[in-house]
């Protein structure tokens, strides 16, 4: 089985954060958002991977994954010039997919659960698609499917982003697919939005006798679309430091309950760590930093007289500031200087940043 993650977007809800590069690319506990997509696809046996690119920072993205080696896996690029949707993006795969089943993975989705009970359900199934729904408490921003009352473990209809929701299941950005979606796709017609709508492609495929099963996501799922989304994810992440089902992290890091500490990061003697929390390598704490819980502070980066809480500072940043950060996305090399006026204060801060204060 062979899998897809879908790298391309704008993420205009993210800026200033992705004026310089893919939402995808932006660190969720020290690691690439997308990157928990490939992961969990690997882990489930699909290796053969396929990235869709498109227009923002294409470049950025075969830097960070090159051909998937490092990774485990082999990966092929497959360009997508405009945003006209997940349906369209899919189409374009046809030729590396084949005749196989394939998963397809929103690149800037993050599952609690992995795919290996999903896959091999499946795998087992002689079903022409199968979708994973999850409870959600604003069903009107997500694309939602209505089950059968009269045929309990079928599905109704599926719908992009209704008005009036007939239920709060969404359909979660992992599919499951078979080649019989690609014909499905060439008969779409564009929504009210300019794209080709993966909702419009399941409902038309199951409105044709093909059968879609579903499957509820346990655990959480989180859709990464705006800041606070970014923050809530990053705590999310940080909870499972230290316990069974923990996200993998760098072979060389040091875990002391539920904090990892990075290879040469040195942290001083009047500072002090509070977990969860994941601090990267070469850094330096100190002096006076009070950091967490539920902080990811990146590579090479050095803090001094600052307290940071729920916030994410991302690789070589530089914070000398009697400041309290809360709930705070810091960029890429950005640097913080005191102006000796201690205060809280919330920051959204695009890569190469500096700000006085």
């Amino acid at each position: 089985m062979k899998g897809i993650i879908l790298h391309g977007g704008h993420g205009t809800r993210l800026r200033p954060l992705t004026h310089t590069g893919p939402k995808q690319l932006l660190p969720i506990a020290n690691k690439a958002m997308s990157q928990y997509a490939l992961e969990d696809l690997k882990k489930a046996g699909a290796t053969e991977i396929g990235i869709i690119i498109g227009d923002v920072y294409p470049e950025k993205v075969k830097e960070y994954y090159g051909n998937g080696e490092k990774f485990g896996v082999t990966i092929t690029y497959i360009y997508q010039d405009k945003p006209k949707g997940i349906s369209h993006a899919i189409r374009l795969c046809k030729d590396f997919i084949g005749n196989e089943k394939f998963i397809v993975y929103l690149g800037d989705n993050v599952l609690r659960k992995n795919l290996i009970d999903y896959t091999k359900k499946f795998e087992a199934s002689d079903s022409d698609a199968m979708i994973l729904l999850c409870e959600v408490g604003e069903p009107r921003r997500f694309g939602i499917a209505e089950l059968d009352k009269d045929n309990p473990g079928k599905i109704k209809k599926i719908m992009e982003k209704p008005k009036d929701p007939p239920s709060n299941l969404a359909v979660i950005g992992i599919y499951f697919l078979t080649p019989k979606i690609f014909d499905i796709i060439d008969n779409l017609k564009p929504s009210w939005r300019g794209e080709l709508e993966i909702t419009d492609a399941l409902d038309m495929l199951m409105n044709q006798g093909n059968k879609i099963e579903y499957d509820t996501v346990t655990g959480w799922w989180k859709d990464t679309g705006t800041p606070e989304d970014i923050i809530h994810a990053n705590k999310l992440v940080l909870d499972s430091i230290g316990t069974e089902n923990q996200f993998l992290i760098d072979d060389d890091s040091e875990i002391k309950g539920n904090i990892v500490i990075g290879k040469g990061t040195e942290i001083s003697r009047d500072s002090f760590v509070t977990g969860p929390a994941i601090i990267g390598k070469n850094c330096k704490i100190g002096p006076a930093v009070r950091l967490g819980p539920y902080v990811s502070v990146g590579d090479n980066c050095i803090l001094k007289n600052c307290n940071l809480e729920e916030s994410i500072i991302m690789e070589d940043c530089k914070i000398n500031a009697k400041i309290d950060l809360s709930s705070s996305i810091v960029a890429h090399s950005s640097e913080i200087e005191d102006n000796d006026v201690p205060k809280k204060q919330q920051f959204l801060l695009g890569e190469r940043s500096c700000l006085k204060i």
